[in-house]
């Protein structure tokens, strides 16, 4: 855990970046980034599985960006581009635990839309799945009465839909039992403007 005085210092130095898999050491880093804060929620078990979606995110059609800190990747976010490259998801965004909180992720989202609108996309969308009874969505019967059950929705444990919302992302759906039954993915979106 960093304290507060070191933490204006560091970010200072924060750089964001694109990654190219010639940025080898950056590649590993991110993997291991992936697989340790992943991997407690059941995805990206292995840093094995983890190393293979970085080495996927860097194909040509793709981006990924880093966060870095004295050349130390702290956090990374993708895009995969759907539909002509009109949308665009959002996948991954993954920060360090000791450097959440401090706004990295948002910085990572907002480099990602500027990258987005760049290439002409017009829409940027995300999954964000509900393993973990993290929300009122998860565990109940979405196909009755969805939108309700939407409009009505609590973040009962700190599930990352609040954070995306107050990026400017909007729940525009959702896939009932994607994880398994009763762990919906929740669906999001933004507007490029």
């Amino acid at each position: 855990m960093i304290n507060n005085e070191q933490t204006p210092t560091r970010i200072l130095n924060l750089q964001i970046t694109q990654l190219t898999p010639a940025m080898t050491a950056a590649v590993q880093q991110a993997a291991a980034i992936l697989h340790y804060v992943f991997a407690p929620q059941g995805s990206w078990e292995t840093l094995e599985g983890a190393i293979q979606e970085v080495q996927e995110m860097l194909a040509p059609d793709r981006m990924v960006w880093v966060a870095m800190v004295d050349a130390e990747v702290i956090g990374w976010i993708g895009g995969v581009p759907h539909y002509d490259g009109n949308v665009w998801e959002l996948h991954p965004l993954v920060v360090k635990p000791e450097w959440q909180r401090q706004g990295i992720g948002s910085r990572l989202v907002q480099c990602l839309e500027q990258q987005v609108k760049a290439r002409g996309g017009l829409t940027i969308s995300l999954g964000s799945d509900d393993k973990h009874n993290q929300t009122s969505l998860a565990g109940v019967d979405l196909y009755a009465n969805l939108w309700e059950q939407i409009r009505t929705m609590r973040n009962l444990n700190g599930h990352p839909y609040e954070f995306y919302q107050k990026l400017g992302y909007t729940i525009i759906g959702v896939m009932p039992d994607a994880s398994g039954r009763g762990k919906p993915d929740i669906i999001m979106g933004k507007r490029m403007t």
